[in-house]
C-alpha cells in the first residue's frame, strides 16, 4: 500500500470528483465539496485540473438557492480515447473507445492456427493499423489487452494459456515499448466482471461472479467489489475443475475438467458423434448437411425448437455446470452469477436448466436472493471488458 503523502491524497480527490461529475453530472463545484466532505478549494483546484485536461467541461448555470446561479460541470467521454485489444481461443478484436466504454471503431481478425508468437504478433499487427490511422496519440489514456488465462496483473505478464501456447509472455513491456502508452493486461473473465460491474446490469452486485461458457470455460469473481485474483493471477480457472474423475484427461493435465464437459468445442464433439451414429436431429436441416456449418447459434435455435439431441445435450451441459456453479455459489456466496459466452448467452433454456440445478443443490441460506442471468454487454462485451480495466484506475482510484 503507498503511504499516505499529500500527492496521494490530491490523487485519491481528483479521482472522486471526477467520478462524481461522471455519475452525477451536471454538477456544480459547492455541490462536489459538500457531497464529498472536501474542501471547496480543493474541489476548485481539482476541476481546473481536470478542465484544462480536457475531462470535464463547463455547461452553464444551474439554479440558485440564494446568491450567484453556480456554474455546473458535466464529464467529457468524447475528449479522450483507448484502445482495447481483446485475445480468445479463435478470435482477436481491436477498438478504439471513448471514455463511457462506447465503441468507435473495431477490426477483428480469427487467430487461426496461429499460437504463441504468431498470436501476439496478430495482435500487434492489428493496433499498429489503429495508431495509423488515428495519427496523434495525445487524447489516447491507455491500453488495454485482455486474455484467457494466468495473467500477472502488476507485471503484465501473460503466464499461461495452455490453448494458444502462451507461456510468460511479458505482454505490456511489448506494447508499452512499441507504442509509449500505458498499458493493462488482464485476464478475460476478470474484466468482464468488471464491466457488468462498472456497466451492466449488475451494478448493484459488489460479490458477483462472470461465469464465461464459450470455447473455453472461465470465472471472474468479484469479493466485496475486489477482484479475486490468487497469488499468481490464476484464481478463476474454472474450467480446470474437475467434474468428472473417469472423464478424459486435459491438456491441463488434470482429469474430467468442466471445460471438457460444457465448452463449445466439447458440444460440437457431442454433436458430430450423435449425427455420425446416424442419430436424426434438425440440425441437419438448419445446416443442409454440412456440419462444417455447425456453430452455436445452430445448436441454440435446435434447442429452441426442443430437437432431442438439442435437448439431451442441453441437459448434459446444465448437470456439469451447475454442479460447478454449486461449488462457486456456497464457497463465495455472491449475490449474483452472470453466465456470458457463445454457448450461454441467449440460450434461456440452458440457463432455466442451470438456475433449477443451483435451486435444488446449493446451500438454501447462500441460493435464497441469488440472482442468475445472462451478460448484459451484448456482443461487444469483451471489448468493454478490456475498457473497464482502464476506466477503473481512471475513476475508482487504486491504492496499490
Amino acid at each position: 500500500m503507498r503511504k499516505g503523502d499529500w500527492k496521494l491524497i490530491q490523487e485519491l480527490n481528483r479521482s472522486i470528483i471526477l467520478n462524481k461529475i461522471r455519475l452525477d453530472g451536471p454538477i456544480s463545484r459547492i455541490e462536489l465539496a459538500k457531497g464529498n466532505r472536501i474542501s471547496p478549494s480543493t474541489v476548485a483546484a481539482a476541476v481546473q485540473e481536470l478542465i484544462r485536461e480536457g475531462y470535464v467541461t463547463e455547461i452553464g448555470r444551474g439554479q440558485s438557492s440564494g446568491g450567484r446561479k453556480p456554474i455546473l460541470l458535466r464529464f467529457a467521454p468524447d475528449n479522450h480515447f483507448l484502445f482495447a485489444a481483446s485475445i480468445s481461443n479463435t478470435v482477436i478484436e481491436v477498438a478504439q473507445l471513448n471514455l463511457e466504454a462506447n465503441i468507435l471503431r473495431k477490426e477483428s481478425a480469427p487467430v487461426g492456427t496461429r499460437q504463441g508468437e504468431g498470436v501476439i504478433e496478430l495482435m500487434l499487427g492489428m493496433i499498429d493499423r489503429f495508431v495509423t490511422e488515428t495519427g496523434s496519440l495525445d487524447a489516447c489514456i491507455g491500453i488495454a489487452v485482455t486474455t484467457p488465462g494466468v495473467v500477472n496483473v502488476e507485471q503484465g505478464v501473460v503466464y499461461y494459456n495452455s490453448k494458444l501456447r502462451l507461456n510468460d509472455v511479458p505482454v505490456k513491456q511489448l506494447v508499452e515499448s512499441r507504442y509509449g502508452i500505458k498499458t493493462w493486461v488482464e485476464n478475460d473473465t476478470n474484466s468482464l466482471v468488471l464491466a457488468e460491474r462498472r456497466f451492466g446490469s449488475y451494478s448493484s452486485f459488489a460479490n458477483l461472479i462472470y461465469i464465461m461458457v464459450g470455447n473455453g470455460i472461465g470465472a471472474g469473481i468479484l469479493v466485496n467489489d475486489m477482484i479475486l485474483r490468487g497469488k499468481l493471477g490464476g484464481a478463476g480457472e474454472f474450467g480446470h475443475t474437475s467434474v468428472n474423475r473417469s472423464g478424459i484427461r486435459c491438456e491441463c493435465g488434470n482429469v474430467g475438467c468442466l471445460e471438457n464437459s460444457v465448452s463449445w468445442p466439447a458440444v460440437h464433439s457431442r454433436m458430430m458423434a450423435a449425427m455420425a451414429s446416424g442419430r436424426q436431429t434438425l440440425i441437419h436441416d438448419l445446416t443442409g448437411g454440412d456440419f462444417s456449418r455447425i456453430e452455436p447459434e445452430v445448436y441454440k435455435e435446435a434447442l429452441s425448437r426442443e430437437d432431442r439431441l438439442a435437448m439431451d445435450i442441453t441437459e448434459e451441459i446444465a448437470e456439469h455446470l451447475g454442479a460447478g456453479i454449486v461449488n462457486l455459489v456456497n464457497l463465495f456466496n455472491p449475490g449474483a452469477i452472470v453466465l456470458g459466452g457463445n454457448v450461454a448467452q441467449d440460450n434461456p433454456i440452458l440457463l432455466h436448466k442451470v438456475e433449477e440445478h443451483i435451486s435444488r443443490y446449493a446451500m438454501r441460506i447462500l441460493k435464497d436472493d441469488l440472482v442468475v442471468g445472462q451478460s448484459s454487454l451484448g456482443d461487444d462485451g469483451k471489448l468493454i471488458g478490456a475498457a473497464a480495466v482502464v476506466l477503473q484506475d481512471l475513476f475508482q482510484f487504486s491504492l496499490t
